[in-house]
């Protein structure tokens, strides 16, 4: 690749760019814009708000005690409401029930008015109230008086209990139960003070003493804080905004224009045509963070500052002060990596997409699989560690909220993983890219017009033998959503009987079924579509070894997992309902048909089977045997169990490619499944009667467990009957689809132009 091309595109593209009027817009003039507007707007709504006076009826006023006194001339008193408070109020005091309601109907005419708007709130003090009130008080003082332990019925001391009646689905009702709320707390303490007052008992007695919260944060640090969950979320989105707009007009809009042909017919390769459209969304999806992060910091310094001119509690709130120098180099530093991340992703998806249309509507799917990843640092209880610094996004937000908030050492024990991670998606993601300029097929697709009728037309008259990409990727979503609402549909059942009928049912019918269904529908041969060809049974046998070699480091795999991302309180407590629940089967073997034979034929009927053979169409048989590995770890719904099955999954595609055949691959999901319910149920017994066995296993907290030995042993077997798999002949190509050949060839012709 020549550096020169590339700059040579770069240069160009980024000229093209500075020409277009939206680019410029979208990039520097709308940041620069948008965030004064909406500071004038809101200091201009708020010289308008204010609050406004809560109407409240209080019903039996007669019923009050007469000290302390709640109400002074029809309004609460200055004890209890400040002179502001009260203000808050418009305050309509009856002396009894309304006229014509009885205390049963209080309820309901309470409601009534609330609805009706003319209170926001009802306040009833029963009959008797200040009668029990002071009932109470008497026999609290003769009780004083005695020498002995007091004895009396305790349903003498139930005094009638005042109501609030408010309407939780109104803000303004939900705002007078507060108001009011708070005025009878005091009026309620200073009751509780006269009657400690009248047993000669000092007030301090119920609060002995009280808790000094001392914040030892210095200023920095206490802004770093506050900062630290701003910025780079705000950086982060915007960065991703600025990549998607340039890159959609750089490929789609391009296909549209016409002018793409002319640019692949210059000397550059297309792989230097793709960086250098890189390298110019990057430059404006950078300075679309930078543009917005500075308009926003200084509009916020300007309404601060004004607020602060006009007064008001608001300005302590909103004066955080402004973020630590260091914090915008740490911004800028990390922003380089994922400005070249959302570039990438951005510039293949631009290149698949048929016209800028289209391509806007790929932006709602990304932004839904980015954001959870940046609001996921935002939660309280997330923190950097080795589990969090491996997520893509996610491990670079934690990092750079260590950075800002002086967290070094945070910062030097997993900068690498996060780097690494960070890098490792920037190439697969640039890969992506540059393979969708290699694909004539996808940077010359024409907009079509897609109807339903043409549609289901389509799907019965253009079929192949295979199902299409499409077809493979639907077939995937479909079984996701079908085992995730399966899962609220079934109860985890108590008995075995009932969760081996569950199981079996949920196996067949949400996940066999669906893809048998789909094979016939939308594959010109089930057979093929299936891998239920002829097999060679020297590879099914080789399989079932390939699978007890692996086990050992399968099942380290697995520990070393759930190390890095530990079980909640909830998943173990269902994972101990699962071990009851195994414990109560017949035998072994049925435990194997449930959990081994079942598992292995359905899954692999649907995932190495229909999904593995459509995506094949992509060219790539390490890409396919990767998404479908993706669709079969995210099917076993919990985390840790879904990034060991991911890591089997490859595995499975793996033999299922070479061999042309899915025998292999039930062989090996058979075999692994059953030794890993005979690790858990039959070894611990194994070892109490045979000693000897204890070379191979170990008792470790997660349960019984290989020795390192064991594992090494087993994983340089794998590898060499992995060896084997390698090199069987290729005989399945002759049954590809031309399609599949020639994306083949355009992608060799592609790459060597």
């Amino acid at each position: 690749m020549k550096w020169a091309n590339v700059k040579w595109i770069y240069l160009r593209e980024v000229r093209d760019q500075l020409r277009d009027r939206r680019t410029l817009f979208t990039i520097a003039v709308l940041p620069i814009l948008l965030y004064p507007l909406l500071g004038m707007t809101f200091l201009q709504v708020a010289q308008f708000s204010r609050e406004h006076a809560t109407p409240v009826l209080l019903l039996g006023a007669d019923s009050l005690p007469e000290s302390p006194r709640l109400l002074h001339e029809g309004k609460f008193s200055n004890e209890f409401a400040s002179e502001r408070d009260a203000k808050l109020f418009k305050l309509t005091v009856e002396t009894g029930l309304p006229e014509g309601v009885s205390l049963a109907e209080l309820r309901s005419w309470s409601e009534q008015q609330i609805q009706n708007g003319t209170y926001d709130a009802v306040v009833y003090f029963p009959d008797a109230f200040a009668e029990k009130l002071n009932e109470f008080r008497t026999r609290m003082q003769g009780e004083q008086n005695e020498t002995e332990s007091p004895r009396h019925d305790a349903t003498e001391d139930v005094i009638p209990e005042p109501e609030l009646f408010v309407n939780t689905a109104s803000d303004k009702s939900r705002m007078a139960r507060d108001r009011v709320d708070s005025v009878l707390a005091r009026w309620r303490e200073s009751i509780v003070v006269d009657n400690l007052r009248d047993r000669r008992i000092p007030p301090v007695a119920t609060r002995p003493f009280k808790v000094v919260s001392t914040d030892v944060a210095r200023e920095r640090s206490r802004r770093a804080a506050v900062w630290s969950k701003i910025l780079p979320f705000i950086v982060l989105i915007w960065a991703l905004t600025g990549a998607f707009y340039p890159a959609i007009d750089l490929c789609a809009g391009e296909k549209e224009r016409g002018t793409l042909e002319t640019l692949l017919c210059s000397p550059a390769q297309r792989s230097e045509i793709a960086w250098g459209k890189l390298l110019t969304i990057m430059t404006f999806s950078m300075a679309t963070s930078v543009l917005n992060l500075l308009s926003m910091g200084v509009t916020g310094a300007f309404i601060v500052s004004r607020i602060a001119m006009l007064g008001g509690d608001a300005t302590t709130k909103l004066a955080v002060g402004s973020p630590p120098p260091t914090a915008l180099l740490w911004l800028l530093l990390a922003l380089i990596p994922l400005s070249a991340l959302f570039s990438a992703v951005s510039l293949a998806i631009a290149a698949f997409a048929k016209s800028s249309k289209e391509g806007q509507y790929y932006l709602m799917p990304v932004l839904m699989i980015t954001l959870p990843l940046m609001m996921l640092p935002m939660m309280p209880a997330t923190e950097l560690d080795l589990g969090m610094s491996l997520i893509p996004v996610t491990g670079v937000m934690l990092l750079l909220q260590a950075l800002i908030e002086g967290q070094y050492w945070e910062v030097v024990r997993f900068v690498l993983p996060v780097m690494g991670v960070t890098s490792l998606c920037c190439l697969l993601a640039m890969r992506w890219a540059i393979d969708q300029f290699n694909k004539e097929s996808v940077l010359f697709r024409e907009s079509e017009q897609w109807g339903l009728g043409i549609w289901l037309r389509h799907l019965v008259r253009d079929r192949r033998d295979t199902p299409s990409l499409a077809a493979a990727v639907l077939c995937g979503v479909l079984l996701l959503l079908i085992r995730f609402f399966a899962s609220f549909l079934f109860e985890t059942p108590a008995t075995w009987d009932r969760f081996a009928t569950t199981t079996v049912i949920s196996l067949v019918a949400f996940i066999a079924t669906p893809a048998i269904a789909m094979s016939m529908l939308l594959a010109r041969s089930p057979m093929k579509t299936l891998l239920l060809g002829s097999a060679r049974f020297d590879a099914a046998a080789m399989a079932a070894l390939l699978a007890l070699a692996l086990h050992p480091a399968n099942v380290a795999m697995g520990v070393l997992v759930q190390k890095v991302y530990p079980y909640s309180a909830d998943i173990l407590e269902q994972l101990q309902a699962f071990e009851s629940v195994i414990n109560g089967a017949p035998n072994l073997w049925a435990v194997l048909l449930v959990l081994a034979v079942t598992p292995a034929v359905c899954e692999e009927l649907a995932f190495r089977g229909f999904i593995l053979s459509g995506l094949r169409h992509m060219g790539h048989k390490w890409v396919a045997i990767l998404v479908t590995s993706v669709f079969f770890g995210a099917a076993h719904m919990i985390l840790q169990q879904s990034l060991t099955a991911c890591v089997v999954g490859m595995v499975l595609g793996y033999l299922a490619v070479q061999t042309g055949s899915l025998l292999p691959s039930v062989t090996y999901h058979l075999t692994h499944n059953s030794l890993s319910m005979v690790l858990a149920i039959a070894v611990p017994k194994l070892l109490e009667s045979y000693p000897g066995l204890s070379f191979l296993f170990s008792n470790g907290e997660t349960g019984t467990l290989y020795r390192w030995p064991t594992i090494v042993v087993g994983a340089a077997l794998g590898i060499a009957i992995l060896n084997w798999f390698r090199n069987l002949p290729y005989e399945h190509t002759k049954e590809e689809s031309l399609q599949e050949a020639l994306d083949h060839q355009s992608a060799r012709v592609a790459a060597k132009s």
